[in-house]
């Protein structure tokens, strides 16, 4: 083999390991960083009274509003668990954005639902509204009927109709524990700067409904659902933990969030040419804040619980991954002028330089990283020391983070009571670094490749819906 391709493979070998290196040791590091956070918030958590502030005159009135697209399957269960919250004053606003199913119909039916004229307190940009129906039976329900614009459409039109200072978009297919908002509320009330506030999303597949509620916590069935367990703790529980302890959330879950009416309605609302709304929109909103100098919070609280569905199959997930990698690279390359610039602070120097480098470009690295590995170790160019300090950068790190999650889990909020989760999703943590790990990297780069070529479809996603074996 000629001596110059030996040398470039040797480069890219050490520019990769050099990669997963670093990469690892901020993850690291917003671990530690996640730990101490969550343990002061446990520590906060034994003074607080929840009864005292539902009690108090001190609470703000929320509104949440759910877009519904095809969501028959799941609809009844999710207004269901939406207006069983324990909340002073909050209303709840489901938005059909033309579903071609029955979601429209059932709700009607369920609820009896009656016409209504009703005019919109904003005027952020959506679709025609055809129609708004009130619920005879529950006073604080109202349904949106519109043509059919994409989620961030459905939640401006939501947004427009909402009568209170706080919003709340929820996915129609996510059910929220009864005292989320209790929660969710609190960094409102106890610092007016905040704008934003984001909650941990949990899975529910496998779990027990009754009346669209969570009853019984257990592990999904399907193997793909119980990688996206591990996954998702790992996300939430250090991820965005970790950056708000450093003041650099970028991410509030477009599954569920809590956010000021009035910041959402002056920063412009949702975009309606992005894939990545609720990311562009936290993006934004710092953006606007900052460059304004208005003082301002967006913070994040791990123990809010919204449960959500997952994909059970590789062709909806994969359609899921995809959407997300276009949604970062939309956010990111849309405010590329906050990248490395001191203006924007820790957002500007911290936040936005690692998800442009080490998530939004992270599937072309690590994938050419494991190619190239592969091929240098069948040709002899690496030698075995290598290889044994390229694989624990690139995968035994791994696996310490996911395990590490799955500890502070435990450790913390212990949601999976049994000893036998824990031990099925250590299992998991392991082997998500064999297989899974790349699949989900494949996906990513496919999403990139899809970008660039201009394909910012949303794609429509399956439901499953909650089977009969979970709810009764």
């Amino acid at each position: 083999m000629k001596e110059w391709i030996i040398t470039i493979v040797l480069f890219f070998n050490y520019f990769a390991l050099s990669y997963f290196l670093i990469i690892n040791c901020i993850y690291i590091i917003i671990t530690i960083l996640s730990f101490s956070a969550i343990r002061k918030y446990m520590k906060a958590q034994i003074v607080v009274q929840h009864k005292q502030l539902f009690r108090t005159s001190f609470y703000m009135p929320i509104s949440v509003i759910s877009p519904a697209y095809n969501e028959e399957p799941t609809i009844i269960q999710s207004v269901k668990s939406l207006l069983q919250l324990h909340y002073p004053e909050f209303e709840i606003v489901i938005v059909n954005d033309g579903s071609k199913d029955g979601t429209l119909n059932v709700l009607i039916k369920h609820y009896r639902l009656i016409k209504i004229n009703k005019e919109p307190s904003s005027n952020l940009p959506c679709e025609p509204i055809m129609s708004v129906y009130y619920s005879q039976d529950y006073p604080n329900l109202t349904v949106i009927d519109k043509k059919n614009g994409g989620k961030a459409d459905a939640l401006n039109s939501g947004i427009n109709f909402a009568k209170y200072p706080l919003v709340a978009p929820i996915d129609a297919d996510s059910l929220l524990e009864s005292k989320v908002l209790l929660n969710m509320v609190r960094p409102f009330i106890e610092d007016r700067r905040t704008i934003a506030v984001g909650g941990i999303i949990r899975v529910v597949n496998g779990c027990k409904v009754q009346s669209g509620e969570v009853v019984d916590i257990n592990l999904p069935s399907s193997f793909l659902a119980r990688f996206q367990v591990v996954e998702y703790l790992r996300a939430f529980l250090f991820g965005r933990v970790g950056w708000d302890a450093i003041h650099s959330l970028l991410v509030i879950s477009g599954a569920f969030g809590i956010f000021k009416k009035k910041a959402v309605v002056e920063c412009g609302g949702y975009r309606h040419d992005t894939i990545g709304e609720d990311m562009e929109l936290v993006v934004r909103m710092h953006r606007i804040y900052i460059e304004k100098k208005i003082p301002y919070r967006i913070t994040f609280l791990p123990e809010p619980v919204c449960w959500t569905e997952v994909p059970e199959s590789t062709k909806v997930l994969s359609k899921q991954r995809i959407r997300w990698q276009k949604g970062l690279m939309d956010s990111m390359l849309f405010h590329k002028k906050m990248l490395f610039n001191p203006k924007y602070k820790s957002i500007g120097l911290i936040a936005m330089p690692f998800f442009f480098f080490f998530e939004m470009l992270s599937p072309v690295i690590e994938l050419s990283g494991y190619i190239i590995f592969v091929f240098s170790w069948i040709f002899g160019i690496i030698n075995f020391s290598f290889a044994i300090l390229f694989l624990s950068a690139s995968i035994v790190l791994g696996i310490v983070l996911s395990v590490g999650s799955l500890a502070l889990e435990e450790l913390s909020f212990r949601r999976y009571p049994k000893y036998s989760h824990i031990f099925n999703l250590f299992i998991f943590s392991v082997l998500e670094n064999f297989g899974y790990r790349q699949l989900h990297t494949l996906w990513r780069l496919q999403g990139m490749i899809e970008y660039v070529r201009g394909e910012k479809k949303w794609g429509e996603m399956v439901r499953k819906g909650f089977s009969s074996s979970e709810t009764q």
